[in-house]
């Protein structure tokens, strides 16, 4: 009898449940339908708000870099001093030497330029070459103020400056990853073309693609090394040198710094010194105010000939044979022997004397760098490390 009871009392509360779920379901259905009806509409004004604001304002990823970038951006003025000789037609012979001395004089000289404020405390990046041999170097800002600047210190072979004005909370460029540049991707030149500074203190804009990513044109007839270059169509002309080259976040991936051009303007081919290689000399050049590259090995060489290569077993008649190695030297350090043959430096083979002196000249070392090399010792090959240290 009790189980009959409890059965009943189940079977009520069962249906009366089902009752209720019966008559409140439809309600919640209606409610959640209305909820995403009304998600639908929200989001159908949302895309319209966005259509409209791009149609209406213009404003895009270009437009918003721009507007971060260019208080930072300055306009660059240089008074340097140009030496010039008239070399005597008869500088040769001796007697006419004394007659006709060779004549020197000094000019004043104009030249602009572009740079960035690289720090909120006033620290400028900007061209070598832009203020070579300045006596004076006047810095324009956006704010139409003019700075007396103080060249902190500069590298000649990668044509990098870095000046610093008087300063506090200045808007400045942040750094990008050069090695995360996308080739196709927005490059934004901006700058000081033709001294526009000068008539009104805003920078100039031009706008391309990334073209290309590690370009190397080795010394130029100047000596200055251009390696790693990032190639882009933005437009570079007089007066972009030591300008930003930006992305479409507004982040620094390069400074404008030459352009490839047989009529003396441009066509569509500038080239950038990558953020990478700026940042490290500029940390460089902020603690020390040069790039130290005066190196010493400390080994003599001589061509391999087939002599050399007959007595020393090698497999082939290339690279070059270790002569001599200085005693205490960063050669010597690092293990190297006489009659040890070098076949390859850094990533370049050897063939003979002249493919080390090319890749020396060549390549962005400094004292501190690692050099690699590979041997051949014994038959055997052999990798040999080792850091340049400074002349003695």
């Amino acid at each position: 009898m009790r189980v009959l009871l409890y059965f009943l009392i189940g079977t009520a509360i069962g249906i009366g449940m089902a009752l209720g779920i019966w008559w409140v379901l439809p309600e919640s259905l209606q409610a959640v339908r209305q909820e995403d009806k009304q998600a639908e509409i929200v989001s159908a004004q949302e895309i319209q708000r966005i259509d409209a604001d791009i149609t209406t304002s213009r404003r895009n990823a270009i437009t918003r870099a721009v507007k971060e970038v260019s208080p930072a951006v300055v306009g660059i003025n240089v008074i340097s001093i140009r030496e010039y000789r008239t070399r005597n037609p008869f500088f040769d012979d001796p007697f006419f030497r004394g007659l006709f001395p060779e004549q020197v004089w000094r000019e004043k000289v104009e030249n602009l330029g572009s740079g960035f404020i690289i720090s909120p405390d006033g620290y400028i990046l900007t061209n070598e070459h832009v203020v070579h041999a300045a006596t004076q170097v006047v810095v324009t800002t956006t704010a139409g103020e003019k700075f007396d600047a103080e060249i902190v210190g500069y590298d000649y072979d990668s044509d990098v400056a870095l000046l610093k004005i008087d300063g506090r909370k200045l808007p400045y460029v942040p750094f990008d990853e050069s090695d995360e540049v996308i080739i196709g991707e927005w490059a934004i030149a901006v700058g000081n073309p033709f001294g526009l500074f000068a008539i009104h203190s805003q920078p100039s804009v031009t706008v391309g693609v990334v073209s290309a990513v590690d370009r190397d044109f080795g010394r130029n007839q100047d000596g200055r090394l251009y390696q790693d270059m990032i190639q882009t169509d933005a437009s570079i002309n007089r007066g972009n040198s030591g300008g930003p080259l930006v992305n479409s976040n507004g982040r620094l991936i390069g400074m404008n710094t030459m352009i490839f051009t047989e009529t003396g303007g441009s066509i569509g081919l500038g080239f950038a010194i990558p953020s990478g290689k700026l940042r490290g000399i500029y940390d460089e050049l902020k603690s020390r105010g040069t790039i130290d590259r005066d190196f010493w090995i400390g080994l003599e060489i001589q061509n391999v000939n087939r002599l050399v290569a007959l007595s020393l077993r090698l497999p082939e008649v290339r690279g070059v044979v270790v002569t001599d190695v200085e005693k205490g030297s960063p050669a010597a350090k690092a293990g190297l022997e006489a009659t040890d043959v070098i076949v390859a430096i850094g990533d370049r083979r050897v063939d003979n004397s002249g493919d080390i002196q090319s890749y020396l000249r060549n390549s962005d070392l400094r004292v501190g760098d690692e050099l690699k090399l590979e041997v051949i010792r014994g038959g055997k090959s052999k990798t040999i490390v080792f850091k340049l240290e400074k002349k003695r």
